[in-house]
């Protein structure tokens, strides 16, 4: 019981990326689907060099973007 601390998760995740985990769609503009898709043809899936690109935008927000658009279920 001493070793729970009530932060985070024991598979090591943060409460952050269990959060943006738990989103099911994250909201992208227009412009930063056009930006996303250009840069893909260009580095292919380099997601944190796409990021660098889009202010406030995290690697992993587009990718989960990119696979939920262009990889189905």
């Amino acid at each position: 019981m001493g070793d729970f601390d009530g932060h985070g998760s024991s598979n090591g995740c943060t409460s952050h990326e269990s959060k943006l985990k738990d989103k099911t769609k994250v909201k992208f503009s227009e412009d930063e689907e056009m930006l996303i898709a250009r840069m893909f043809n260009l580095v292919g899936q380099r997601w944190s060099l796409i990021a660098g690109r889009i202010p406030g935008r995290t690697a992993e927000e587009i990718e989960k973007y990119w696979r939920s658009k262009h990889n189905p279920p």
